[in-house]
């Protein structure tokens, strides 16, 4: 589900890419946990109902809000796990495009019934039992529309599946680095930016607050219409509680996404994951990776490179991407811009709350605030271009944590 940052400074640099798939896919221990193990219980904040905590193995998995599917029924779905049903490889495993019946959950023929998306672990992936369980404790009980579903799964044997909606546009990161003749435009950048921000802000002001702690472009999915949803919970933790300020834990996520504080001393707090969010929204705006080994020097690290340009509104625009050929509003831009420099803060306490970020980001769309095609045309945003950009080499992927559709390659972590 995420690498492992620890103290070993064990970081994967594994190339990968994506396409079009279904729900969280992931990448991370090889942990082996008994049947006795327990993790703490997290609640949909929509809901007034509290949960037991800590959760039973027994008790996570009888969750009424989840099909417990046979090793048959999946493999019926997908057509006994067929290459041609193949949307994605990881460390983890496969993810197979699958069909069930809508009403019963049966396996159902190709092209009938609803689609869904069948992550298969491999007994020797990177993905252990604890974060599959994780992912289905999470998943079972939170519900909001910028969480991908949990359908079901299946625990039989050595057997361990998840059976997710499928999204059809794949991942964020997927549409946003590829090189297709369609880059995505400014409007559904930052309708992604906000459904990801509801998403976040959601686990953050539950009840029992959740901390995602792999917050990345891979992780977040695509609908038809580009709705987008967080995936792959298999590292989130339960926030402090009473007058605990963090949470001290091992050191999980990706490189480039981690907040500093998090990967120095282990302590993970919401405002972690609000760090996340501020290198995925510079992501947005500049077209770049986080990470990307093929640059030069400071280029290679998104953050260290834009952040000089963030809180300058006559330079802004140098890290723009240049795909958007100036079809954006500047003062939107900056805004947002202005957003990314104060979520990447390196002192956690000085980053907003991503209920403020939220906020910021739909005051960006307001109709007040939009720019007419005409008008960004007439009054087009001068761009720059990097020695580096203009030199494109062969995109370098940081660890994902979800497979997609058409490139099947094997992301590993640690």
């Amino acid at each position: 589900m995420g690498n492992c940052l620890g103290s070993s400074a064990k970081v994967d640099t594994a190339q990968s890419s994506q396409t079009t798939y279904a729900s969280g896919i992931s990448k991370t221990s090889r942990s082996s946990v008994p049947s006795s193990f327990t993790i703490s219980s997290y609640i949909d904040n929509s809901s007034a109902s509290s949960l037991p905590t800590p959760r039973s193995e027994g008790e996570i998995l009888s969750s009424p809000n989840l099909k417990s599917f046979s090793f048959n029924e999946l493999k019926n779905a997908t057509r006994n796990f067929r290459p041609d049903s193949l949307l994605g490889e990881g460390g983890f495993g496969y993810v197979f495009k699958g069909w069930i019946d809508e009403h019963g959950f049966t396996a159902a023929k190709p092209g009938s019934g609803t689609v869904v998306a069948v992550k298969k672990l491999k007994p020797e992936g990177f993905q252990g039992h604890k974060e599959w369980l994780t992912e289905v404790n999470y998943l079972g009980q939170l519900h909001h529309p910028n969480l991908v579903k949990l359908i079901g799964y299946c625990l039989e044997g050595e057997n361990r599946l998840l059976v997710y909606e499928f999204m059809p546009k794949g991942s964020l990161e997927n549409h946003l680095f590829r090189r297709g003749p369609q880059p995505l435009p400014w409007s559904v950048r930052m309708k992604v930016a906000i459904a990801a921000a509801r998403g976040l802000s959601f686990l953050h002001d539950a009840e029992s607050q959740v901390i995602y702690r792999d917050f990345k472009a891979s992780n977040i999915l695509l609908d038809v219409d580009f709705n987008a949803k967080l995936s792959d919970f298999g590292l989130a933790k339960a926030g402090p509680t009473g007058d605990r300020t963090h949470v001290s834990t091992q050191v999980m996520g990706t490189q480039g996404y981690a907040a500093p504080e998090y990967v120095a001393t282990g302590r993970l707090t919401a405002k972690s994951d609000v760090y996340s969010f501020g290198v995925v929204l510079l992501e947005l705006l500049s077209g770049r990776r986080a990470v990307d080994k093929t640059k030069i020097g400071i280029e290679q690290k998104l953050v260290d490179w834009a952040k000089p340009y963030l809180g300058d509104k006559r330079k802004v625009f140098r890290i723009m991407d240049t795909k958007l050929e100036g079809q954006y509003p500047q003062k939107g831009a900056y805004t947002a811009a202005s957003i990314a420099l104060q979520c990447l803060s390196n002192e956690g306490k000085a980053r907003p709350r991503m209920t403020e970020v939220l906020a910021t980001l739909e005051q960006i769309i307001s109709p007040k605030n939009a720019v007419r095609p005409s008008q960004a045309a007439q009054q087009p945003v001068p761009l720059w271009r990097s020695p580096a950009r203009q030199h494109r080499s062969p995109v370098n992927l940081i660890p994902i944590a979800s497979p997609l559709a058409s490139h099947r390659q094997s992301p590993c972590v640690r």
